[in-house]
């Protein structure tokens, strides 16, 4: 198959490494805030980051001039259809990056990564109210991608000055989430158990609440009895999956074990947001694990993926 014909199967799902990448990066950066040291690895990483970004999307871009269908078909997938929105949530992680070098660079990114961010969030729900295709056993925790990234707009749109606007995407990420919540869980505990390429995603249950959280705070100028129930929540759901670890361990190798790294960026860096509002050390003691072990994730992910390339079995038909 020449590379022009593989192209066609490059997944929308590739750019969640982006958001891996990315949450690593202000894993990180938060972690030597706290230290009060500057190792520069954030910079190297949030360059590593938006240079898989630029990769990603120029290639996305020519599948999408050679091979529409391919793309539309993605579109109208009940499954891969909630992966469009990691294009513009990498967006607006890449303005939480840029932030600390450039407000102009950040202000840029955030504001393309929202305007798409809502575009995609209307089509999803559109799609998903006038539907004649989904049924329930389609419904997985990759659903709650296009919810998250509106919980997201907050953690820079606040400290660029756009206040109710953050308030808006905040509180459709919050409602959405609740009611996705209690569907997935039904789905899960009554239906038919998720396909193993389909289960690194239940680690994206963490995601809401720990990005809530972040978001929650930064609206909020510290952290109230609200705060802690969604940070205590995501900080279970972690728990809850890192005690099953054995069982996702054995799962063949797909882009889908992307999905383990954002979210434990995510209650990474949440972990360390409570131990700056608290002063309370065990916080930072945990912190300092899941960055440990989030770290110890994106390398091994990055090599798998690279491996994965050179052997020709990324983009391939599923």
């Amino acid at each position: 198959m020449s590379e022009s014909n593989k192209l066609q199967f490059l997944p929308v799902s590739f750019f969640s490494m982006v958001m891996g990448l990315a949450g690593l990066t202000i894993a990180w950066r938060k972690m030597q805030d706290i230290l009060q040291v500057d190792w520069g690895l954030d910079a190297v990483l949030g360059i590593l980051s938006g240079g898989v970004f630029l990769t990603l999307s120029l290639l996305y871009l020519i599948k999408i001039g050679q091979h529409r269908a391919a793309v539309l078909a993605e579109l109208r997938h009940p499954v891969k259809l909630n992966f469009f929105p990691t294009i513009s949530i990498s967006l607006i992680l890449l303005s939480v990056i840029a932030f600390q070098f450039s407000f102009a660079l950040a202000n840029f990114l955030w504001t393309l990564g929202v305007i798409l961010h809502l575009l995609l969030t209307h089509y999803v729900m559109y799609s998903w109210l006038h539907h004649e295709h989904y049924e329930i056993h389609h419904i997985n925790p990759a659903w709650f991608i296009p919810v998250v990234g509106n919980a997201m707009v907050p953690i820079v749109g606040v400290p660029l000055g756009y206040g109710e606007i953050s308030w808006f995407f905040f509180s459709i990420g919050i409602v959405f989430w609740l009611v996705l919540f209690v569907i997935i869980f039904y789905r899960v505990l009554f239906h038919n158990p998720l396909s193993d390429k389909l289960m690194p995603t239940f680690f994206i249950l963490i995601a809401p609440p720990a990005v809530g959280f972040i978001a929650y705070e930064k609206l909020n100028g510290d952290i109230d009895n609200f705060a802690r129930v969604l940070y205590y929540s995501g900080l279970f759901l972690t728990l809850l999956l890192l005690a099953q670890a054995p069982r996702f361990l054995k799962l063949p190798f797909s882009l889908t074990w992307w999905a383990y790294s954002f979210p434990i960026a995510a209650i990474t860096i949440a972990t360390f947001v409570m131990f700056q509002d608290t002063g309370i050390v065990l916080f930072q003691t945990i912190g300092m694990g899941l960055l440990t072990l989030l770290s110890l994730m994106v390398a091994y992910l990055l090599y798998r993926t690279i491996q994965a390339a050179r052997k020709g079995l990324i983009c391939q038909p599923d």
